[in-house]
């Protein structure tokens, strides 16, 4: 089995970093990436990266936040700088994960279980 496990939410402050580590049965990772669903609205991209670290995003974030990932430790960040209100919502991250499924990688999608981020206005 696989988990994510998001952390770094709560009242962000600029500068503030949200992390999603992927663990278990793990082959390899493809794109991950984030998420988020304010109240009453659909779930949004964020932003994503791919294994080799190309990047996008959605134009409400661009230039104010910055996804990364760390390969060696199966975690993806996304560090928050010039947050406005309307940047409050559940924040989801994503991954697609090859797994090895009777020997052949077979890739599945993964959802971490959503941080709150608040932010104050």
């Amino acid at each position: 089995q696989v988990h994510l496990v998001e952390s770094g939410g709560g009242l962000v402050q600029p500068g503030d970093r949200l992390s999603c580590a992927a663990s278990g049965s793990i082959f390899s990772i493809n794109n991950m990436g984030w998420y988020r669903q304010a109240p009453g609205e659909q779930r949004e991209l964020v932003a994503s990266i791919t294994n080799s670290g190309s990047t996008n995003y959605a134009d409400s974030v661009k230039g104010r936040f910055t996804i990364s990932r760390d390969n060696a430790k199966n975690t993806v960040y996304l560090q928050m700088n010039s947050l406005k209100p309307e940047d409050t919502a559940v924040y989801y991250c994503k991954a697609n994960i090859l797994r090895m499924v009777s020997g052949s990688p077979l890739q599945f999608a993964y959802w971490g279980q959503g941080t709150q981020v608040a932010v104050s206005s």
